[in-house]
C-alpha cells in the first residue's frame, strides 16, 4: 500500500510539472525547507537545495514575464515541449526512488505519459488564448496555473488521492475547455461566428442564398 501511496504522489508530481516545471520545483523546495510539508522522499529532497530552489525561481519569474508576451508565450510553450515531459518522468521517478524497482519504472513511465498530457493541454490552451488581447489573458492563466501547481504540489503528500483525483478532474475540464475555445476560433476563421441571437449562422453566401445574378442587358 505505502508503494502505491507513493506512486500516486509521484503522479501528481508530475502532473504539476507538465503544467510548470519552475513553479513546481521552486515551490516544492521552498515547502520542504519552511517545512509545510513532511522531509521530501527518495531523490526528490534534491529540490529543497538552495542553489536549485534560486535557479528554478530565476527561471519561473523568467518564464512568467515571457509568457505575457504575445507570440513569445506560444514560442515559449511550445520550446517546453522538450523540456517539462522527460522532467516530469525524472521527477516522478526520483520520488519513489526509495522503491522497488518496478515502481520506479511504473512512476517514470505514467509521470512521463501524464507530463504529456497536461502540457499538451496547457500548449493548446496557450495557443488560443494568446490570440486576445495580452497581457490580459496569459496573466490570468499564468496566476491560476500557478494556483493549481501549487495546491497539487502541497497538498498531494497529505492527501494523495483526493488531491490526484481532482487533478484529473481539472485536467478533464481543461481538455473539455480547450477543445471548446478552438472550436469557437475554427467558426471565427471559417466567417460563420456572428455577434446577436444564435452567434453561430450560417455563411453569408451559401448554396441556399445564392448572390444576386447579373440581369442581360439587351444590345
Amino acid at each position: 500500500m505505502t508503494s502505491l501511496v507513493s506512486l500516486v504522489q509521484a503522479l501528481g508530481i508530475a502532473y504539476a510539472s507538465g503544467i510548470n516545471l519552475y513553479a513546481t520545483v521552486t515551490i516544492l523546495g521552498l515547502a520542504s525547507r519552511m517545512g509545510w510539508i513532511d522531509p521530501l522522499p527518495g531523490g526528490l529532497s534534491a529540490v529543497s537545495h538552495p542553489v536549485v530552489i534560486g535557479i528554478a525561481a530565476v527561471l519561473y519569474v523568467f518564464e512568467f514575464v515571457a509568457t505575457l508576451i504575445p507570440g513569445v508565450a506560444s514560442a515559449w510553450e511550445t520550446f517546453h515541449s522538450l523540456v517539462r515531459p522527460p522532467a516530469a518522468a525524472a521527477l516522478a521517478a526520483m520520488t519513489v526512488w526509495h522503491g522497488e524497482a518496478f515502481i520506479i519504472l511504473a512512476a517514470a513511465l505514467l509521470g512521463g505519459g501524464l507530463g504529456v498530457v497536461t502540457h499538451t493541454t496547457k500548449l493548446g490552451l496557450r495557443y488560443a488564448i494568446d490570440t486576445s488581447p495580452e497581457p490580459l489573458t496569459n496573466g490570468a492563466s499564468n496566476i491560476a496555473e500557478l494556483g493549481l501547481v501549487a495546491s497539487v504540489s502541497l497538498f498531494v503528500w497529505n492527501h494523495p488521492w483526493v488531491t490526484l483525483a481532482f487533478a484529473l478532474v481539472v485536467l478533464v475540464a481543461l481538455v473539455l475547455m480547450v477543445r471548446l475555445i478552438w472550436r469557437a476560433l475554427r467558426q471565427v476563421f471559417r466567417g460563420r461566428w456572428m455577434p446577436g441571437p444564435g452567434l453561430l449562422q450560417g455563411a453569408r453566401c451559401s448554396a441556399a442564398s445564392p448572390p444576386p445574378s447579373r440581369e442581360r442587358v439587351d444590345d
